[in-house]
């Protein structure tokens, strides 16, 4: 039986809502549960869980919202206890691990202690986003915006918006960056050196940062615009305007460049901008397999080997072959197993996979949706971190639910030949993602062994021996769980293809002379140069955003966002319309 309880104007992040979740469908007696804002889209993410009530139509969006099932009436008020106390809980641990003193309210007290901030933070639920983001735009700050389900035309408005301004928007859906060497959202610590990157590809910035960072190098600034700047709707606007901020950065040696496979008449439009730079370039497109480089302009075909090249340029050297030093494991597989499978919790790391798989392997398999960035007989790699995975709870880089469900099952299926997986540390990661995972894993060895076969896992750690997870020790535990654990996510498929007998060998790329360039530099202003040296920031939603820029020598106002007028955001809209119009009546 579906029980509603609704508490009037009680605002929680969406986040802390999630985990509250996990937490109450673990008690006795809860068939499912689900606790959420109540926005439209929510109510729809209900709905779709078997999950909707009558009551749930009376929700506000300023609302939170438990469904229970339960076939005890008596459960409901410990339910609801549990609930508050968790709330609770939450709330007295920030107070007492405050990330910042400079705690605000509205957006005129934000805007008064951060006056010398040059970056916004936006955090809010998506519904709400582009109202926030309008709002620090219009304030003079340049954005890095959290938020996802954000619309594709509000995204190209804003971008525009900002480009006129002289500003930049990373996002919406920007999930990590580098300013000034300070991690942004969920980002990884990375020694701060003389590369530059951007990129539309949130742990292709990190797998490249990380991996940089582990050759001895550094990034200065990591700038990410979100996974659809490349698209033919927003046109690159950010990409660009970052490349031509990169080239005149005095601080920057090196400019990398990320995207998962863009719309090609915006990535010929990328190359011709790189092509213009000053600085030596290296470039990714996922899924291309580039044959030759240019002179100042590399093109690389993983992200260990943007890495590679990024820091041969800086040290200096001309870029040359990679050849893998990979420590096969010596295991027997039985005749069925043949099939790769990948569960990945960063897209861009899956997106990588499915490339080198469907080359090595000639299966020309399509992005086949829900998820799946390849699908064919029995190979498969997904994106667990796909809307489809995470409408309702955490992202699997937070809550390892799904993928040990996936795990479990592949472990079952006789023809699997060997499972990958990715840890990604960091901010805003789990605290022990290798904890969490190593039972299950062990669980699949096992099973597999009882029914007569090997089954590898092999896996890579996104992350640093600066990362508040300790490196280390999530190695050991891997390995001690029985993990084949490689130097990166490529090294990692590589493994698994040699062990199906279909080994990668890399092939010496030729440089020939740069393609001539008519691209016209984007104008550089003040007001995104000085995104580049931000110390100061303004943090409008998840607190957690601002311990990690006070940790790394930054200063973050914390405005801790509620909805106004009731949620409501047609009316947000009209207000922040006549704010601006009085604003501009008293200029």
């Amino acid at each position: 039986m579906l029980h509603t309880i609704i508490e009037k104007n009680s605002y929680q992040d969406s986040i802390v809502l999630m985990l509250l979740t996990n937490y109450l469908k673990t008690l006795d007696g809860v068939n499912n549960v689900q606790v959420m804002m109540g926005t439209p889209a929510n109510k729809d993410i209900f709905r779709t869980g078997g999950l909707a009530t009558d009551e749930l139509d009376e929700a506000k969006p300023s609302d939170m919202v438990i469904v229970i099932d339960t076939e005890s009436d008596n459960l409901i008020d410990e339910v609801v206890k549990k609930a508050k106390d968790y709330l609770d809980a939450q709330g007295k641990a920030s107070n007492d691990n405050e990330a910042t003193d400079e705690r605000v309210k509205t957006w005129d007290k934000a805007l008064e202690l951060g006056k010398n901030a040059s970056v916004a933070l936006i955090s809010v639920p998506g519904v709400y986003a582009a109202v926030e983001v309008e709002r620090a735009l219009d304030a003079g700050k340049n954005v890095f915006c959290f938020s996802d389900n954000v619309s594709m035309e509000d995204e190209a408005r804003l971008k525009q918006m900002a480009h006129e301004k002289g500003l930049v928007l990373m996002g919406p859906d920007c999930g990590t960056g580098i300013a000034n060497g300070i991690p942004l959202a969920f980002a990884n610590r990375v020694r701060k050196g003389s590369i530059g990157m951007v990129g539309a590809s949130g742990t292709g910035i990190q797998e490249v940062s990380t991996i940089i960072h582990k050759l001895g190098a550094g990034v200065t600034n990591a700038i990410g615009t979100g996974g659809r700047d490349l698209k033919a709707d927003i046109q690159g606007t950010t990409f660009k305007d970052s490349i031509a901020l990169l080239d005149q950065d005095p601080d920057v040696k090196v400019i990398v460049a990320i995207s998962k496979p863009p719309a090609p008449e915006v990535r010929d439009d990328v190359l011709s901008l790189l092509r213009a730079t000053n600085k030596p370039v290296v470039a990714i497109f996922l899924g291309e397999k580039p044959t030759s480089h240019e002179e100042g302009l590399y093109r690389a075909y993983t992200l260990e080997e943007t890495a590679r090249i990024a820091v041969d340029l800086l040290n200096g050297k001309t870029p040359g072959s990679y050849d893998d030093e990979l420590a096969i494991p010596d295991i027997q597989l039985e005749p069925q197993q043949k099939y790769i499978k990948g569960y990945y919790s960063g897209g861009t790391l899956a997106y990588e996979a499915a490339t080198l798989m469907n080359d090595a392997l000639n299966l020309n398999a399509k992005d086949a949706g829900d998820g799946f960035i390849l699908q064919k007989e029995g190979y498969e790699v997904i994106d667990l971190g796909d809307d489809v995975y995470t409408q309702g709870r955490p992202h699997p880089m937070i809550d390892a639910t799904k993928r040990k469900e996936m795990m479990v099952e592949a472990g079952n299926d006789p023809e699997t030949a060997a499972i990958l997986i990715d840890i990604v540390l960091g901010y805003g990661a789990h605290d022990n993602m290798a904890g969490e995972l190593a039972p299950t894993i062990k669980k699949v060895i096992a099973d597999a062994k009882n029914q007569g076969r090997n089954l590898p896992v092999i896996g890579t750690i996104v992350g640093t021996d600066l990362d508040p997870q300790n490196y280390a020790k999530q190695k050991e535990i891997l390995e001690e769980a029985g993990v084949i654990l490689c130097q990166s996510n490529a090294q990692a498929v590589k493994t698994a293809l040699a062990l199906v007998g279909k080994p990668i060998f890399s092939e010496p790329k030729p440089i020939r002379p740069k393609t001539s360039s008519v691209a016209v530099m984007p104008k550089v202003s003040e007001e995104s140069r000085q995104m580049l040296v931000a110390t100061k920031f303004i943090n409008v939603g998840l607190e957690s955003f601002s311990k990690a820029i006070n940790e790394n020598g930054g200063d973050a106002v914390q405005f801790d966002w509620h909805p106004v007028a009731g949620g409501d955001v047609t009316l947000q809209k009209a207000l922040n319309y006549l704010n601006k119009v009085s604003l501009k009546v008293v200029v």
